[in-house]
């Protein structure tokens, strides 16, 4: 699991100060201001926008950038602006939650609808889900300017990572429900599949699936994952959506588990 990120350090519900706050070098956290403009891209489904420095880039059913006709999305679900040398990533929607992270650093963090967030890393996956659809989007930057917490810049492979053990049935049924995002590996829209379809793909009965799926949630839940549940002891009803970015952004699935899905039922956990 990557290091999680919230988006209440960085204002919460759409304020801009938190945890670490402004520095005086005009850096937030671990993140310090760089001289100059640099130029943001948004890239999905194959396609590449250049963002304004003088206006929102608005993304949804609607906006500069119209990933699908849902009627499940909203009209403008997410926007992205220039503001004090950062580029910042909203999110304006009242339902839809994202899911952002950067596969260099580990790091990764869940934007409730009304937060905002910088844009630090030079290529940051923004995942989203509305109804049955899965959106991916990802935004490249071609000033980075993430600082781990010591001050050095951030690389590959070194940053500290948790240790969520997951039985190998547990890890089957996340790859079940992750399969069509784990084989689109691009930026676009899938499909997470149903429970009772994941079920069959699995042999399992839809009993049997639905109790490890509150088996997960409740174990993330523990390691302290927003987004499995929507209050005391209730379970959220787009907990499968949250399950499937968290684990495919931060690395808990792979491509390389597709593999699970072709073992006998009998043979695992």
């Amino acid at each position: 699991m990557g290091d999680a990120l919230s988006a209440d350090a960085t204002g919460g519900a759409g304020g801009t100060s938190g945890a670490g706050g402004t520095g005086e070098a005009g850096g937030i956290g671990g993140i310090e201001a760089t001289e100059g403009a640099s130029a943001a891209i948004v890239e999905y489904d194959g396609e590449r926008f250049t963002l304004p420095v003088d206006r929102p880039f608005q993304i949804g059913r609607e906006g500069d950038l119209v990933v699908d006709d849902n009627p499940y999305l909203h009209r403008r679900v997410l926007q992205i602006d220039r503001d004090r040398q950062f580029w910042w990533l909203s999110n304006v929607g009242s339902r839809i939650a994202a899911t952002l992270s950067d596969s260099e650093s580990g790091m990764q963090a869940w934007l409730r609808p009304g937060a905002h967030m910088p844009l630090i890393f030079h290529r940051t996956l923004v995942v989203f889900t509305a109804g049955p659809c899965t959106y991916s989007v990802t935004v490249w930057n071609d000033q980075p300017i993430w600082r781990d917490w010591t001050g050095n810049p951030a690389t590959s492979g070194v940053t500290t990572r948790g240790s969520i053990t997951l039985t190998e049935s547990q890890r089957q049924l996340i790859v079940a429900l992750a399969e069509p995002l784990l084989r689109h590996q691009t930026s676009g829209v899938t499909q997470i599949l149903p429970n009772a379809s994941a079920a069959t793909r699995l042999g399992w009965t839809l009993t049997k699936f639905n109790r490890k799926l509150d088996n997960v949630c409740d174990k993330l839940d523990r390691f302290g994952v927003d987004g499995l549940r929507g209050g005391p002891g209730a379970l959220a009803t787009q907990r499968r959506a949250r399950l499937v970015e968290y684990a495919v952004s931060t690395g808990l699935v792979t491509p390389v588990d597709l593999q699970l899905l072709e073992l006998p039922p009998g043979q695992v956990d």
